[in-house]
């Protein structure tokens, strides 16, 4: 048995500050994905991950039914003959790995679930991120339901509130553009939810709130409308004041090791780094004008470009 594949997400704008309703801006991508499988000869990891999804539906049946309704017969039954999820999706980077195992389990277990096929109107949209919050929060402690929700739809994803999302069109890349966005990847993994804690902890400072407010959720908004008309000069130039602001803020999300290389970046112009999901380890986002001068500035790094301009 193999189930249909679900990808991972890049959230390009919108860490941290959706939670303070800021814009945000989730795309699929495709390099990596996953999928359920039962295979006669599991690996450890394989057993493993077995192991957690039968943690995760008894979970499941916790839920109110009224969110939600699944097949835990069928579900347990499968995780009875070894049903593991196989995914190329590295954990703990900010890409989305439980988010698309919550969306492949809806995919197959939840009863009268929304389709992708069906006109998804605000209210569907909504409902699912709903759904896929309180799924995914067995995972993280607590979770928006984005992931899963740009997982399960495989469309970008604009997000202009907690209670305004819907499905985007982003301007198509160019094969020939130097400008990028890339994936750095930060060598060690990250966990979501001390990172949350911390910002949590630091929401209770007013001047922190303040600086949420007046710095970050301006520029990430800008960003995002950048981004969606295809304004690249004034795209950059949010994209270097959010590197700065994240880089002053919010240094227990930044790798220490990767100070100096945040501020090479604004200083330079080659590049402008910023927190890819919560932070912590995994990958960091790049932008830049100039993907060569980039590759060249970030020598014995490795990059994955995932958009270009």
């Amino acid at each position: 048995m193999k189930g249909p594949l679900f990808y991972s997400k890049i959230l390009l704008f919108g860490e941290y500050g959706i939670i303070k309703d800021s814009k945000g801006l989730a795309i699929p991508y495709n390099f990596y994905n996953g999928a359920l499988k039962i295979d006669k000869d599991p690996s450890q990891e394989a057993q493993q991950s077995n192991q957690n999804l039968k943690r995760f539906a008894t979970y499941l049946q916790e839920l109110p039914e009224d969110l939600v309704c699944f097949d835990i017969d069928a579900l347990e039954a499968d995780v009875a003959k070894g049903m593991y999820f196989d995914s190329s999706i590295p954990q703990g980077y900010g890409v989305g790995s439980s988010g698309a195992l919550v969306a492949a389990i809806y995919d197959k277990y939840a009863k009268d679930k929304i389709t992708v096929l069906e006109n998804l109107t605000r209210e569907k949209l909504l409902t699912l991120k709903g759904i896929f919050g309180a799924m995914e929060s067995f995972f993280h402690g607590k979770s928006s339901g984005l992931d899963p929700l740009n997982s399960y739809l495989s469309l970008p994803i604009l997000i202009n509130s907690q209670d305004n999302i819907e499905p985007a069109g982003i301007p198509s890349q160019t094969e020939t553009g130097k400008g990028a966005v890339f994936l750095l990847d930060s060598g060690m993994t990250g966990e979501t939810a001390p990172m949350v804690n911390i910002f949590m902890e630091s929401m209770k400072q007013e001047g922190f709130r303040t600086m949420l407010k007046n710095q970050f959720v301006k520029h990430t908004d800008a960003c995002v409308e950048d981004f969606l008309k295809g304004d690249v000069k004034s795209l950059f130039s949010n994209v270097k004041q959010l590197s700065k602001v994240v880089l002053k803020n919010f240094q227990p999300m930044i790798p220490a090791q990767f100070h100096a290389l945040w501020q090479k970046g604004i200083e330079s112009n080659d590049y402008y780094l910023k927190l890819c999901g919560s932070g912590g380890g995994g990958y960091m986002l790049g932008f830049t004008e100039d993907i060569d001068k980039a590759r060249k500035a970030l020598n014995g790094h490795q990059l994955e470009v995932v958009y270009t301009f």
